[in-house]
């Protein structure tokens, strides 16, 4: 099955929450308004600084903020920093070390869904995610049609 970890739906949700304004906010601040307890968003933030999603300044009026614009933030950067890189298998690694390449029939069909699955991602910003359901404009019309995916990938793997 494939599926996130609760860490990094906590993490999308702080991070939905910091897109909403501008500024830095304390990790408690987002605990208060995500209802995420304070150790879960703490953990989160650490994470997403590492990462560079988030920068953090410390002192008295310190705080958490956005290192970039909402729409410039897609659900692969976000599903990168928090779980690493979107992969379904191992041979859809760029650096893959696979002794079975050679005699493998299913390794490109799965290099192909995966990069699908990258495309869908990176067409979601987390603007798109903090806006929620009742925003005016969906991400649906940046979607690629299966179709031209499939014949992209054609051409680059011929």
């Amino acid at each position: 099955m494939l599926r996130m970890s609760k860490l990094t739906d906590y993490g999308t949700v702080v991070l939905a929450e910091l897109a909403t304004e501008s500024g830095t906010r304390t990790a408690l601040a987002l605990s208060d308004q995500t209802a995420l307890p304070l150790p879960t968003v703490r953990k989160v933030l650490k994470r997403l600084a590492r990462s560079g999603l988030v920068r953090s300044e410390r002192g008295a009026a310190g705080g958490y903020e956005l290192s970039r614009p909402a729409a410039t933030i897609s659900a692969t950067d976000i599903l990168t920093a928090l779980e690493g890189p979107v992969l379904l298998t191992a041979c859809s690694a760029d650096d893959h070390d696979c002794r079975l390449e050679s005699t493998c029939t299913v390794g490109t069909t799965w290099q192909m869904i995966n990069q699908q699955i990258r495309t869908a991602l990176d067409s979601v910003t987390l603007r798109d995610l903090a806006a929620g359901p009742d925003r005016p404009e969906t991400f649906e019309h940046r979607l690629r049609p299966l179709s031209e995916i499939n014949a992209a990938n054609l051409r680059s793997n011929s």
